[in-house]
């Protein structure tokens, strides 16, 4: 029996999203289904029947287990169009996108719908484990004194709610918590923080005056377009923000304005084979999937958001590129100092030979490249949808480049992971 062969050459074509905001703001009635559902529909309209589907989110809710299907079925999509959910952190939705690539064949599988999402101002609240196991077992006496038994054995400190916390699981450190000690480590000032964090900004504002996003972004409410780029940001503002996470010991740098903000929002993008992206409209931008990457890093010794630092040399010196051999980097800025000390192991000939592996210069990182029309910092980081973002983002921008250009786009994730792509315009 013949075995399927993978199509030769994989495409990413950029998509649509929700606005962004920040928690608890226009967004703030929606779920995540309720955000999804419209840029699906949006998708459809604008493309054509995919082959499968893929949808992310990271904050779990009981009310669905297969995210993916309960979305499309929403939007109206044929329903016999298979989908299935995905997580890795903020690296949701890039994920996706290299799953769907793993699975386009060029024999019935060549189109693929891939998004995520994160209604942050949605959060389910639950119950204590203990508290949840003995409801079960007080619902199922039979008789009273069963009943009696059960409410003896109850224990008070188990009546607590289960609220979920952006918190790592093994240690117990927020992400700014965890950043803060990398920032220490590798002696990141406050200032160069907060000029990342405010050409973010600068970009984002451009991208928005120039129309760059008005075919990336549809409205959902009364939400037009992202509510978190500030045109006013100034270097002297953002210097005189406190100290978010580190209050205590006079030497905390992560602040409010140099962290991304928790936010709500939904994306999507398009994967497929030269056949699937002949199904969009024309003018759709795409570009060729080059190579992709992730990595693991153990995060009880390193910093918990480093690993694309490892990675993404790791995925140029296999491919024989250097730093300048990329015109547009896209790098998400989970915090200013998160982007900062990548940079900074990137740079760091010890670091990328005893760390990473990587023998081959690199070169010094062309910072002028980078996140041209803002990054997380000013456009705001829902944690599922991030991953599309950033990658119809960088589609639209090389693929109105000359042919042969390239692009990485690096996204950090909890748990001391991280997804690369390496993208070609052709």
């Amino acid at each position: 029996m013949p075995v399927a062969q993978s199509a030769s050459n994989v495409w990413i074509a950029s998509g649509v999203r929700t606005p962004f905001a920040k928690v608890d703001g226009p967004l703030a009635s929606y779920d995540a289904i309720e955000l999804s559902a419209p840029v699906v529909k949006a998708m459809l309209a604008r493309g054509a029947k995919p082959d499968f589907a893929v949808w992310g989110t990271v904050i779990p809710n009981l009310t669905w287990s297969n995210l993916a299907r309960e979305v499309l079925l929403d939007a109206g999509a044929d329903p016999t169009i298979p989908a299935f959910s995905t997580i890795m952190a903020c690296s949701t939705s890039m994920i996706g996108a290299i799953e769907a690539s793993g699975m386009i064949d060029g024999r019935g599988r060549d189109l693929a719908l891939v998004g995520g999402v994160e209604s942050m101002s949605r959060v389910q609240i639950g119950l204590s484990v203990a508290l949840s196991d003995w409801i079960r077992e007080f619902q199922g006496a039979k008789t009273g004194g069963q009943r009696l038994r059960a409410l003896g054995a109850l224990n008070l400190k188990d009546v607590r709610l289960f609220i979920p916390k952006v918190a790592n699981r093994v240690t117990g450190l927020s992400m700014g918590e965890h950043t803060e000690i990398t920032a220490k480590e590798w002696g990141l000032t406050r200032a160069d923080q907060d000029a990342v964090a405010f050409a973010s900004h600068q970009g984002a504002v451009k991208g928005w005056e120039e129309g760059f996003f008005d075919d990336l972004v549809i409205p959902i409410g009364g939400a037009k377009r992202d509510t978190i780029p500030r045109k006013d940001s100034t270097l002297e503002k953002l210097a005189k923000l406190g100290p978010a996470f580190d209050k205590t010991s006079g030497k905390g740098t992560l602040t409010a304005g140099n962290s991304s903000p928790l936010t709500d929002g939904a994306a999507a993008i398009w994967v497929g084979s030269e056949a699937g992206m002949a199904r969009l409209p024309s003018e759709t931008p795409k570009v060729k999937i080059v190579d992709h990457e992730v990595t693991s890093i153990d995060l009880r010794h390193e910093g918990l958001l480093m690993a694309p630092a490892y990675g993404v040399p790791r995925m140029l010196a296999r491919n024989g590129m250097t730093y300048a051999d990329i015109s547009l980097w896209e790098i998400h800025e989970a915090f200013a100092a998160q982007v900062l000390s990548h940079i900074a192991a990137w740079e760091s000939a010890k670091f990328l030979s005893e760390k990473a592996g990587v023998t081959a210069p690199m070169g010094e990182f062309p910072r002028e490249r980078m996140n041209p029309y803002g990054g997380s910092l000013a456009l705001g980081h829902p944690f599922g949808a991030t991953g599309a973002r950033i990658l119809s983002q960088a589609v639209k921008e090389l693929a109105a480049r000359p042919k042969g250009e390239r692009a990485i786009v690096s996204i950090c994730a909890d748990g001391g992971q991280g997804t690369m792509m390496l993208l070609e315009s052709a």
